[in-house]
């Protein structure tokens, strides 16, 4: 069983206002909670980056550094990442990136902040990023291209409800 497959099962039979199947935000949830062995470590690290990747992925959140989905998916972009960007954000099949191309892309020091917003190390914070993005990004873009910003922010504020965050 994945990392995001335990934290986001526990969440559902729990009474979280996620449910696979149920299309929107259920969907999201499943197909997250569909992903493979993770890499990263356990559920105490997902657990620790959810609330940060929210925050940053959120145009609500963009205070907090993040910019939202569009802003990360500019700075990785720009940091080289383009071709992996472009393959969440599409219909075909994600590309991977590592916690070593994403602190590349990101910057150190925005990976530091985003390490000691979830209270990990550099290295757990940037090997958990590289495995939870691509997968969140492909859901949040089902259509194969960017949502209008409020849509993603709806989805992101059910998940982190539903999620407790």
């Amino acid at each position: 069983m994945g990392l995001l497959d335990e934290v986001l099962g526990s969440v559902l039979k729990s009474g979280g206002q996620g449910r696979p199947g149920g299309g929107g935000l259920g969907d999201l949830l499943s197909g997250l909670a569909g992903g493979g062995q993770t890499q990263s470590g356990g559920t105490n690290l997902l657990v620790a980056l959810l609330p940060v990747v929210v925050a940053m992925l959120s145009n609500r959140g963009a205070a907090a550094g993040g910019g939202g989905l569009g802003g990360l998916l500019q700075q990785l972009q720009a940091g080289g990442l383009g071709q992996q960007t472009d393959s969440w954000v599409g219909t075909g099949e994600n590309l991977p990136i590592t916690r070593e191309q994403l602190a590349e892309a990101l910057g150190h020091d925005r990976l530091s902040q985003i390490a000691a917003q979830a209270g990990v190390s550099e290295d757990e914070a940037g090997a958990g990023l590289a495995e939870i993005l691509p997968d969140l990004v492909n859901r949040l873009t089902p259509q194969g291209e960017m949502p209008p910003e409020t849509q993603v922010d709806d989805s992101l504020e059910s998940l982190r409800r539903s999620l407790g965050l």
